[in-house]
């Protein structure tokens, strides 16, 4: 059924009791052509492009818990493609570009809300550097402007620009395409896509193991028995390296908790994404009103989806150092997500050696803001056995050949220094 004024129209005559399941409950076959791991926003958009630009629709979802509950729906739901390096740049812009026709490819609304993100910068070298990153990105056909202190003043006059400023603001960058979107939405509309083309999304079903036939991955074990496959595709957030281990893959991955959080609801404040240029804090409003933001990594290695509270006073400490008007709104909720952490920050999208196993992992930071382009490309090398283009810049041998892409040396750990 696609959605539509009509199809309210029709099923309002009827009390909205009509209304079909968004994706069947699938119970597994005993072969695939593709099985993905992992029903997240890469592995749910893996699945619908595999069918939609590949025609290959025999294809499984396996996910171990239920559709939205990893870290698809644990992120602060930001999107943009203000990247510097040459590779990131190009990916993280097609991204966007897909996620600005996204919700009529999938009949189903995301949210996509492209209200611009400013990046203050709190010093004059901090301000030369957004220009050069600023430079790079229109060079690439990418929008970027720079914006002088009384031009963010203009923008959002709800920042700190008193003169007891901790960081005083010189300036920022603006990207007025990047925005939000919903991230329930993005799942719920892939799943429900994919599944009209045929894939098989099928919910608590975790995967033990792998089945081989010599030195080939023909199948997975898992927990509603064995399915065989002529490709499997890792697309498992934060637990990469676990699955990857299960199938003999040592990856250069740590797994770490990132937190976010939602204050009480406001009136509209926040009408762009505002990240702090002086620490590692980011926020936007949602529609309901709360205020949207995160920080940096705990800082410890960790598979728990729940956080510390010193990273919930550094975070608020940030907060406030930037917007003193919120030093007294309350703090509704937080959650953590499980971040695949690689050397460089970058991601890993490619065939593996293990012939019949590709691997889509290693997001750190990047994850939702990449979900469209992800399954794009991962469903084409899954397709023809071939890296995309658009990432070749993301082989997992880069770290024995040191063609590393690090963007800000915002990796777990300081390997590369």
């Amino acid at each position: 059924m696609r959605y539509s004024a009509f199809s309210i129209f029709r099923n309002g005559l009827s009390g909205q009791k009509n209304w079909q399941r968004a994706w069947r409950a699938a119970e597994p076959k005993p072969t695939y052509d593709v099985i993905i791991v992992g029903g997240g926003g890469h592995g749910l958009s893996t699945a619908f492009y595999l069918a939609e630009n590949h025609g290959i629709r025999n294809v499984a979802v396996l996910e171990k818990g239920y559709i939205g509950g990893g870290n698809v729906g644990r992120n602060t739901t930001v999107i943009r493609s203000n990247y510097l390096l040459d590779g990131n740049t190009q990916f993280y812009e097609f991204s966007v570009k897909l996620w600005e026709g996204l919700s009529q490819a999938l009949n189903f609304n995301v949210m996509f809300s492209q209200r611009g993100q400013i990046v203050t910068a709190h010093s004059a070298d901090q301000l030369d550097a957004f220009s050069h990153r600023a430079n790079i990105m229109r060079l690439n056909g990418i929008d970027a402007d720079i914006l002088d202190r009384d031009e963010v003043r203009r923008l959002v006059p709800y920042l700190d620009f008193s003169d007891t400023a901790r960081f005083p603001i010189h300036g920022a960058i603006l990207q007025g395409r990047a925005g939000t979107a919903r991230h329930d939405a993005v799942a719920w509309g892939y799943a429900r896509a994919a599944d009209g083309h045929g894939v098989d999304i099928i919910q608590n079903c975790e995967v033990t193991g792998f089945v081989r036939d010599g030195d080939r991955i023909v199948g997975v074990e898992t927990s509603k028995g064995r399915i065989g496959a002529g490709k499997v595709g890792l697309a498992v957030a934060g637990h990469t390296s676990v699955l990857g281990r299960k199938a003999g893959l040592e990856l250069p991955i740590e797994s770490h908790v990132l937190q976010a959080f939602v204050t009480e609801p406001l009136k509209p404040l926040v009408d762009h994404v505002v990240a702090y240029g002086a620490d590692h804090f980011y926020v936007s409003q949602s529609d309901k009103g709360g205020l949207v933001f995160g920080g940096n990594l705990d800082g410890y290695n960790s598979y728990a989806q729940r956080g510390n509270l010193g990273v919930v006073r550094e975070v608020s400490e940030a907060a406030i150092a930037l917007m003193p008007c919120i030093s007294r709104v309350r703090l509704l909720r937080h959650w953590g997500g499980v971040m695949d952490m690689t050397p460089d920050a970058s991601p890993i999208i490619c065939p593996t050696p293990i012939d019949g196993l590709y691997l889509n992992g290693g997001w750190c930071y990047g994850g939702f803001k990449a979900t469209p382009a992800s399954g794009w490309c991962f469903a084409h090398t899954l397709a023809t056995g071939t890296p995309h283009p658009l990432i070749a810049a993301y082989r997992l041998d880069r770290f024995r050949t040191g063609r590393t892409l690090d963007e800000a040396g915002v990796g777990p750990s300081a390997w590369l220094q």
